[in-house]
């Protein structure tokens, strides 16, 4: 199991344990990972529509969509997506249509806030880098959003984009050269995968950098701020349970998570000289020392 994933996987299963599933009993979980090339994510849905599974569970806008493609009729359970009707999986929050339902992480409304714990983390911050995939259909979204809540803080946004883990060192290149005080990295496959690399990229330029899950903290990012993905994938296994039991996935609801974390790396805190507000410290849901 690729580690970014492993919130994910202990979410959905706790959740089934709740609902009084036993694993090897009652279900299967047959995994298909894309190993943070987006390229092989609709080869992966295809399998599983031919091994006929009962239903499809997957988080981030680039699995959702290959398993969309993949099929019409097996339910799709989204465990994370940062805004379903944007990126056309749903017709709207309250009856999503279609064969896909499942839980929002909200990220997308999220990126001003990204920007505003970067800056108080950081009160020199003048000029941030916002890493992005033209690829991902709601990363469009997201750097929208960062250009507004830019100028709202006062600060330059740059766009970086990347197609695939090859483009990253281009891209700090890139930053070096603008001489980028900051880096938001947008969620994505690709940059999953990759995030202890991104660490040792911002690491070995001293740039401090944020982004959605708790696993980019603890590979060394500053800090991460998002939706709880174990939380989110286990109220996913809500909507497995009643999609087997008759449900249809377009007459349910898409939920909003609602447990955030703030995750800030200490050590590459110090590292960077940095001295952590009292505020955030007391806001931190979690410490890596």
């Amino acid at each position: 199991m690729p580690s970014n994933s492993k919130h994910n996987v202990e979410g959905l299963r706790q959740g089934l344990r709740d609902l009084g599933y036993v694993e090897g009993r009652n279900y299967v979980l047959d995994f298909r990972w894309g190993e943070g090339r987006n390229d092989r994510l609709v080869d992966l849905a295809a399998e599983l529509v031919r091994a006929n599974v009962n239903v499809i569970v997957t988080a981030g806008e680039p699995a959702i969509g290959a398993a969309k493609q993949a099929t019409t009729s097996i339910p799709v359970v989204m465990g994370a997506v940062g805004d379903p009707v944007g990126a056309k999986f749903a017709v709207s929050l309250a009856r999503p249509g279609g064969n896909i339902a499942g839980v929002s992480n909200l990220a997308v409304e999220m990126t001003g806030k990204w920007l505003e714990l970067l800056r108080e983390m950081v009160p020199r911050l003048s000029y941030v880098a916002v890493l992005w995939s033209p690829a991902n259909p709601t990363h469009h979204a997201f750097w929208k959003e960062a250009q507004s809540a830019a100028r709202k803080l006062g600060i330059k946004a740059l766009g970086v984009e990347f197609s695939g883990p090859d483009d990253f060192e281009r891209g700090f290149t890139t930053m070096a050269v603008e001489r980028i005080d900051g880096l938001l990295v947008l969620p994505d496959p690709v940059t999953g995968s990759n995030r202890v690399r991104l660490a040792e990229l911002m690491a070995k330029r001293r740039l401090p950098g944020i982004a959605l899950f708790r696993e980019s903290a603890e590979a060394g990012f500053l800090l991460s701020y998002g939706i709880s993905a174990f939380n989110n994938h286990r109220r996913a296994a809500t909507y497995v349970d009643r999609i087997l039991k008759g449900a249809k996935p377009g007459d349910l609801p898409i939920e909003q998570g609602t447990k955030f974390e703030l995750i800030i790396n200490l050590k590459t805190a110090k590292a960077l000289g940095l001295s952590i507000p009292q505020s955030l410290l007391i806001r931190a849901d979690e410490l890596i020392e």
